[in-house]
C-alpha cells in the first residue's frame, strides 16, 4: 500500500490492554501511536492525524463511580469534537471492553440523537467473568465485522470464539431502543453462549455510519491461532487463514488502505 494507515490508541490511567491494540493494529497493517488522553486534550488537534482510533480494554482511573466514566466524561467534554469530526471524514474508531463502556457513555454509540439510549450494565450474578465466549457476527452496516460469518465458517464451533474478561458487560437497553439497533443493522456481534444477562445477547453494536464499533469481547487478545485455548486441535484449513479478531482490525485498516489509493 502507498499510504501506510496511521492508528491511534488512547491510553490512561488503569489500562491494560494497549500493548495488544496496538500489536493487532500493527499485524492489520497500521502504523501505530499510542498517546495518553492528557496529551491528546493538550493537543486535541492531533486527533486529526490518524486514519484509526481504538480505545482499549482495563480499568481506566480504577473505574471509580463506574466502569469508564472518568474516561467517557473527559473524552466526551475535552475531545467530543474532534472524534466526531473524525467520524465525519471516515475515521473507524474501535472500543474494547473499558472502551466500549467509555464510547456509550460520550455518546458516540449507538450515536442517534436519544441519549443514554444503552447502557453496560453489572452482569448477571454480579461476578466479574474472565473466559472464551462463543460469538456470531450478524449482517450488520459495521465496517470491523464484515465478512466475519466467512471466515469463521471453516469451523464454527472452534473459531467463532472470543475472549471476556468484564465485571460490567451486561448490554441494556428500552425494547425501543433494542428495536432500533436491530431495523439499523446495528448489532454487530452476538454471544452464542449464555454470559452476562445482555438483553437480546448483544455483546457489540456500532454507529449509523458503521465506522464506530464498541463490543465487550477482546478481539485483539486474538491477533494469533497460538492465543487460541485449544488452538493446537484446530485444523490446518483454519491456521492457514486470519484469526476472527485479526480480521476485525485488517477491515477498518483495508478499508482506509483502499480508499487512499
Amino acid at each position: 500500500m502507498t499510504n501506510t494507515p496511521r492508528a491511534l490508541v488512547i491510553r490512561t490511567a488503569g489500562t491494560n490492554c494497549d500493548a495488544e491494540m496496538v500489536r493487532a493494529f500493527e499485524l492489520a497493517g497500521a502504523r501505530v501511536k499510542l498517546l495518553h488522553v492528557d496529551r491528546l486534550i493538550a493537543a486535541p488537534r492531533r486527533v486529526d492525524e490518524f486514519d484509526l482510533v481504538g480505545l482499549p480494554g482495563g480499568f481506566s482511573y480504577g473505574d471509580d463511580i463506574a466502569s469508564g466514566r472518568v474516561l467517557a466524561i473527559k473524552l466526551r467534554d475535552r475531545l467530543g469534537e474532534p472524534l466526531r469530526k473524525a467520524v465525519a471524514r471516515g475515521v473507524p474508531i474501535i472500543g474494547v471492553c473499558n472502551g466500549f463502556q467509555a464510547l456509550v457513555q460520550t455518546g458516540l454509540l449507538p450515536g442517534d440523537r436519544e441519549e443514554n439510549a444503552v447502557a453496560l450494565a453489572g452482569n448477571a450474578g454480579d461476578r466479574f467473568i474472565d473466559r472464551w465466549v462463543g460469538v456470531d457476527y450478524p449482517e450488520s452496516r459495521c465496517v470491523w465485522t464484515e465478512g466475519l460469518q466467512s471466515k469463521c465458517a471453516p469451523a464454527p464451533g472452534e473459531a467463532c470464539v472470543l475472549p471476556i474478561a468484564h465485571g460490567e458487560g451486561r448490554f441494556v437497553a428500552s425494547g425501543a431502543a433494542l428495536d432500533r439497533l436491530e431495523d439499523n443493522g446495528q448489532i454487530a456481534v452476538r454471544y452464542t453462549d449464555t454470559v452476562n444477562g445482555s438483553m437480546r445477547s448483544i455483546a457489540g453494536i456500532c454507529d449509523e455510519t458503521g465506522l464506530v464499533f464498541g463490543l465487550m469481547p477482546h478481539p485483539e487478545r486474538f491477533a494469533s491461532w497460538l492465543q487460541h485455548p485449544s488452538w493446537t486441535r484446530l485444523e490446518r484449513a483454519v491456521l492457514d487463514t486470519p484469526t476472527p479478531g485479526l480480521a476485525i482490525f485488517r477491515n477498518a485498516v483495508e478499508r482506509i488502505a483502499t480508499a487512499s489509493v
